[in-house]
């Protein structure tokens, strides 16, 4: 679990840091990326999380119940965060000098509930599998942290006070690692509970990873790149699963 941690902790802060040394950004590039960790983490959605979801679950509507919760859920951290979630690079002009706090708290939210999907309780799930949701995490969130340190170096005056702010967003998914953890082996929530909260992050997953296919092709015009890195993200999804 310690390199779980390490990996979920440096990919955030390493990825945030890396827009000191990108100071001039090649969006269309950047989306490239997007496509690719986007069909990763909509692959392993759909192969691995919401099939285990509904094999672990007694009840497979209480399971969809979860999943829906989770994907409007994130539609309202979306309205607060605007969407760094999903590597969206949003500046306002007036925003300049202020810390932007609704970003900050929704960003966190969400990076602490991706944090406790790798500690989440199965009978089927093995240590090959938990590897294959931590690398799905980790190529979400390079992108992730990027967008977010984009507009924190532009919103405050500190540079140092920007990346302690990052520093405090790539410290939440290893938290949420950490308490879950925690929570099932004290047995602190029952089954059902773990349940309905992997059912919510499969829905946080299934909207972001869709948005990002929506949001690098606007105008749904043919993009031959982006069709090919999305299937290789697919790929080295179904590949992570079967030989990780």
């Amino acid at each position: 679990m310690v390199i779980s941690l390490l990996l979920l902790f440096s990919s955030a802060l390493l990825a945030g840091l890396a827009v000191f040394f990108i100071p001039n950004l090649n969006i269309q590039r950047f989306k490239v990326v997007l496509s690719f960790s986007g069909a990763y983490l909509f692959s392993i959605t759909v192969m691995h999380i919401l099939p285990e979801l509904f094999l672990e679950s007694g009840d497979i509507r209480f399971a969809g119940i979860a999943v829906l919760t989770g994907f409007f859920f994130q539609m309202v951290l979306e309205y607060f965060s605007s969407g760094v979630e999903h590597g969206h690079i949003h500046i306002h002009e007036h925003e300049h000098s202020q810390i932007p706090y609704s970003l900050l708290i929704s960003i966190c939210i969400h990076a602490f509930l991706e944090g406790t999907l790798v500690a989440h309780p199965s009978h089927s799930h093995s240590h090959g599998e938990s590897q294959t949701l931590l690398y799905g995490l980790i190529l979400h969130k390079i992108p992730e942290a990027f967008a977010l340190m984009s507009v924190l170096v532009f919103s405050m005056r500190s540079r140092v006070i920007a990346v302690l702010l990052l520093v405090l967003f790539a410290l939440a998914s290893p938290m949420g690692l950490l308490l879950s953890h925690w929570a099932f082996d004290h047995e602190f929530f029952e089954v059902n509970w773990f349940i309905f909260l992997f059912g919510v992050i499969a829905g946080n997953f299934l909207y972001i990873s869709t948005t990002i296919f929506f949001e690098t092709s606007p105008n749904h015009k043919f993009k031959a790149n982006r069709l090919i890195v999305s299937v290789l993200g697919a790929v080295s999804a179904i590949i992570a699963e079967y030989l990780l």
